[in-house]
């Protein structure tokens, strides 16, 4: 009931909603003599802020009509060329001169945990001036009917691996937090099939690969409750009119309303801020809150055994650092992976995903060679910083390219130094 009385509320409001923007037009209106003074500024503020804290966000584009190679500006085209129920494989399909190298090919596989691929855009960003990208796009689950059937965490590994096996030999994947734990089954799974299109590495960034080391408060959530209270007390129904509608989810305002309270003073600043950037007309970092919090804030449902699945096998049993992961009947095992190279990336101050989590991944998989294995701590930033931010595009995204590059088949490796905290060899 609890979904449904949420939609209800926001049907609610929409009668109050739709006479804010009528004032905030009065407002702001050009012809009205008072939309340049404090007076009408504030009253605009008040309704904007009004307007944004009650607003259901959509799913956001990830706009990025161009990118820069070797200096100069090309065209970038967003092209669905995989599609599956749950998921379409996104490609960044950039207008390159004849003969140009389109650098090694990444897979990003975004994190299926409360927010759409989009959040990610820094990153797509970051790495189409360097590779051919492509990103999965996984669907809000209130908008597939249940005639599709089941998505779980099984499912979300086959997934994974058709994508590998659809893009071809010599494929990188790049995994952002939740999708690690997934990411490195598949690449095991693979492996232990003598796979020919295993990828040629895989990338870890800021994922609970291990949630026993340096747990975080999300980890702990998940530890001190027992499976059936998740199950109880988070799992809903989509309501009618959804698409989805009787399928069981995780709806995404509840992991926002978590993300939210984790942070709470932080968010109730920024709107302090927002108001008064507004009412002192300071147009530029008025924008960049739209910009944040646009984002931020368009969260989708997750499947119910998904959610579950992950909860269980990740947070509660650590099943995959203890090696008792199973995917289709068959225990994951990590020491098969031989021809996959690894790099592992954590945040120093990441709140999510504890320093070590990640790092975990090169301890369970014994039998890479060390000239095919690398991991970083980028310093100065938390969860969102190993993705995204000025940091990010300096210092991470170099280093992924750079590894991807090195990695390819076909191409003379050199031996790969391990890197410690702050970018020193070791």
């Amino acid at each position: 009931m609890f979904y449904q009385l949420y939609e209800l509320n926001h049907a609610a409001m929409a009668p109050y909603r739709a006479a804010t923007e009528a004032l905030r037009f009065f407002y702001t209106n050009p012809l009205n003599p008072f939309a340049e003074t404090t007076f009408g500024r504030t009253m605009a503020a008040g309704l904007e802020v009004f307007e944004r804290a009650t607003r259901r966000y959509g799913k956001p584009e990830f706009g990025l009509p161009t990118t820069t190679v070797s200096g100069q500006s090309v065209k970038v085209t967003e092209k669905v060329v995989w599609s599956r129920p749950f998921c379409d494989l996104l490609r960044f399909e950039r207008d390159l001169p004849k003969g140009t190298d389109l650098g090694p090919k990444i897979l990003i596989v975004a994190p299926m945990s409360g927010h759409y691929a989009t959040l990610l855009r820094g990153t797509v960003e970051a790495l189409i001036q360097g590779a051919d990208v492509y990103i999965t796009d996984w669907q809000d689950a209130r908008t597939v009917p249940v005639t599709e059937g089941l998505f779980d965490l099984d499912d979300y590994i086959d997934y994974v691996i058709d994508m590998i096996h659809h893009l071809g030999p010599n494929t990188h994947v790049v995994a952002v937090c939740q999708p690690s734990v997934p990411v490195l089954a598949a690449a095991a799974v693979m492996e232990g099939a003598d796979d020919p299109l295993a990828p040629a590495s895989m990338t870890l960034m800021g994922g609970p690969i291990d949630t026993r080391i340096n747990p975080t408060a999300v980890n702990q959530l998940a530890q001190d409750r027992p499976l059936k209270w998740f199950k109880d007390n988070v799992i809903m129904t989509v309501p009618w009119p959804h698409a989805g509608f009787m399928r069981p989810v995780y709806p995404g305002f509840l992991q926002l309303s978590g993300f939210m309270s984790m942070n709470l003073d932080r968010h109730l600043n920024a709107q302090k801020d927002f108001f008064q950037h507004l009412v002192k007309n300071d147009g530029e970092s008025a924008e960049k809150h739209r910009d944040f919090y646009d984002e931020y804030l368009a969260v989708m449902d997750l499947t119910a055994e998904f959610y579950l699945q992950t909860v269980d096998t990740v947070f509660i049993k650590h099943s995959l650092p203890k090696g008792e992961m199973m995917h289709r009947g068959s225990r994951v095992d990590t020491t098969k992976i031989r021809k996959v190279a690894l790099l592992t990336i954590e945040g120093e101050n990441d709140d999510i995903s504890g320093v070590g989590q990640t790092k975990a991944a090169q301890t369970i998989c014994t039998n890479i060679p060390d000239d095919m294995r690398l991991h970083y701590v980028q310093p100065d930033v938390g969860h969102y910083g190993v993705f995204n931010g000025s940091r990010f595009r300096r210092e991470i995204a170099p280093r992924i390219l750079k590894f991807a590059a090195e990695q390819t088949k076909g191409v003379r490796k050199t031996v790969v130094p391990r890197v410690i905290k702050g970018g020193k060899s070791a």
